[in-house]
């Protein structure tokens, strides 16, 4: 049963609040100090405080800071006084979970602590599977709880142990960077970097000079020298995203570093000794690749010591109420939003979508909706209207509101326009950036939220 402390000196409140939650199955419990408050605190474990700002002997400014200190998760809604506005924002400022004017209204309040039941209901789920899985505990946190990510922290907390090189298999918007994080947080290798390099994003021309560093005068404007990523991940792991789109050149120089342990600068003449793991990743299908000459099979077999497949986030729906609840918790953070909750009709909308795009797209829908919401809850309307075609909520044309059919309008205008200048220039991401007025990072960001690859395009 759920519990709730009610901490305030006018007993026609408390037995107001008593009446409003006891029929919620709700167990309500009262004390008419600060001091005996803070008692019943300790003994009670409550799930949710209602605090009131005013009161005789300690006011509730000095009880909250109390609360926060004795259990800083424990969420605390402030009862104020309309002339008590100024207080109540400041204990806002000081962690409260929200605030109410008395006499508190039946439906905003009843909304608001059980908002607060849901938060302190989430944070204990996460803590207790973090108890669960041990050191895993970080990564079902980032991605979720269900049978398919338990079975990913089971294989994470295996190959992390071990020196193995890792491949990464899954969709873009899957969380291969995050599961790359997870490994080298429960290695050895811990205390030393994570590099993270996306293949795709860097320019051919600068690719090696990235990877390998250069001396000075190595090339036209190598006016130093330059460190590269590989060095500078010395005793930790780098990560190399997108790793088919590494050009064949370049593959074979990474081939003789995976099996030398050595790299060479470009201009250099000695090659150095590097220590560090290597995890890739890829939404390719790497093995197509070898047979079509794209990718050498000695460097698939290397890469492909270990590999670990993530489901997309459509084969794992039971994540999905999860990862919008702590996506909604970050992003209202990061904008500075009080919303608190999806409404359900929301949540059903977001569990029937197919999200091609996987966890990223999710985030990105939550982070939009949040900022056109004005609502404490945040509605059905402002998430289908950031939803894709492929939603299996109806979001068709003829139920879409003008905006939304234009929003989505623009999203394949835009997807199609890549497209058509990626054909013209036959797949150079370099030239296709020029063509459309971009820079070439933009071009790519946008490349791999459509799930575009330049690969397609290229001549056969």
């Amino acid at each position: 049963m759920r519990r709730l402390l009610v901490i305030d000196d006018d007993p026609a409140s408390c037995r107001l609040v008593a009446a409003i939650f006891k029929p919620e199955g709700v167990e309500v419990t009262s004390e008419n100090d600060g001091t005996a408050g803070l008692a019943r605190l300790a003994t009670l474990k409550p799930d949710v405080v209602l605090l009131d700002l005013q009161m005789p002997g300690m006011d509730g400014i000095e009880v909250l800071r109390r609360i926060r200190t004795a259990d800083p998760e424990i969420p605390v809604v402030m009862l104020t006084a309309e002339r008590d506005v100024k207080t109540a924002v400041r204990a806002m400022q000081l962690g409260a979970f929200d605030y109410h004017n008395k006499p508190v209204n039946h439906d905003e309040i009843l909304v608001t602590v059980n908002r607060a039941f849901e938060t302190r209901a989430l944070k204990h789920e996460v803590t207790e599977l973090r108890k669960q899985i041990g050191q895993g505990g970080w990564l079902a946190a980032q991605m979720g709880r269900s049978v398919a990510i338990r079975r990913i922290v089971e294989q994470v907390t295996t190959v992390a142990a071990t020196t193995f090189t890792v491949l990464l298999l899954g969709e873009t918007g899957t969380g291969k960077e995050l599961v790359a994080q997870a490994i080298h947080r429960q290695s050895e290798r811990r205390s030393q970097p994570f590099v993270a390099l996306d293949c795709g994003a860097i320019p051919a021309p600068l690719m090696e000079s990235e990877l390998f560093g250069h001396e000075k005068g190595a090339f036209t404007g190598a006016d130093r020298k330059k460190r590269g990523q590989f060095a500078l991940a010395g005793g930790g792991t780098v990560f190399l995203d997108e790793i088919g789109n590494l050009p064949m050149a370049l593959q074979a120089k990474l081939l003789r570093v995976l099996e030398a342990r050595q790299i060479q600068p470009l201009g250099g003449a000695l090659a150095t000794l590097i220590d560090v793991r290597f995890i890739a990743a890829t939404n390719d299908d790497l093995q197509q690749l070898v047979s079509e000459g794209r990718f050498r099979a000695d460097l698939y077999f290397r890469l492909a010591q270990y590999t670990v497949a993530l489901p997309a986030l459509r084969d794992r729906r039971d994540d999905i109420d999860f990862l919008a609840r702590r996506f909604l918790e970050e992003v209202c953070i990061e904008l500075r939003r009080p919303i608190q909750a999806i409404a359900p009709d929301a949540m059903a909308a977001l569990e029937g979508y197919d999200w091609p795009g996987n966890a990223r797209e999710l985030r990105n829908v939550i982070r939009q909706a949040v900022l056109e919401s004005k609502t404490a809850v945040l509605p059905k309307s402002a998430v289908r209207r950031f939803l894709g075609k492929s939603s299996k909520t109806s979001n068709t044309v003829g139920t879409r509101s003008l905006k939304e059919t234009a929003a989505a309008a623009a999203r394949e205008a835009e997807h199609q326009l890549i497209c058509d200048t990626l054909r013209e220039t036959g797949g150079n991401k370099s030239q296709a950036a020029r063509v459309l007025q971009t820079d070439y990072k933009t071009l790519h960001v946008k490349m791999k939220a459509f799930g575009i690859r330049a690969r397609d395009f290229m001549p056969s």
